[in-house]
């Protein structure tokens, strides 16, 4: 996939964040893409589009590639969402549940950050 969106994250400053960071942010837009798909699809599949794009340069982290778990993690959070929100919904997703997964690194991520700057 391209990068279009998040030229500036992808040259260095996405593997900047922590893993939780980095899953925040994919959940934003995924978080944005549930919340528009039933007033404005275009609107939604803009913002799957950046999800995607960021789950990417997850995969593409070389600090992930050194755990194989991680990985599939990542890899299965990307198709989770893709069912959900483009496909047929195999795994029997909810906007809900999908937004519970990523609001806890959201939560880890703001925690993280406030414990190092208090």
């Amino acid at each position: 996939m391209t990068i279009g969106h998040h030229r500036d994250i992808a040259r260095g400053r996405w593997r900047d964040l922590s893993l939780a960071e980095q899953f925040g942010n994919v959940g934003s837009e995924i978080s944005r893409a549930i919340r528009w798909s039933t007033k404005n699809p275009e609107t939604a599949q803009a913002a799957l589009y950046r999800g995607l794009e960021l789950f990417d340069l997850m995969l593409d982290d070389p600090r992930h590639r050194q755990s194989v778990a991680r990985l599939r993690e990542i890899a299965r959070a990307r198709e989770v969402a893709v069912d959900f929100l483009a496909g047929s919904n195999e795994y029997g997703s909810t906007g809900p549940s999908l937004q519970k997964y990523f609001d806890h690194f959201a939560v880890a991520a703001r925690r993280a950050h406030h414990a190092s700057n208090p």
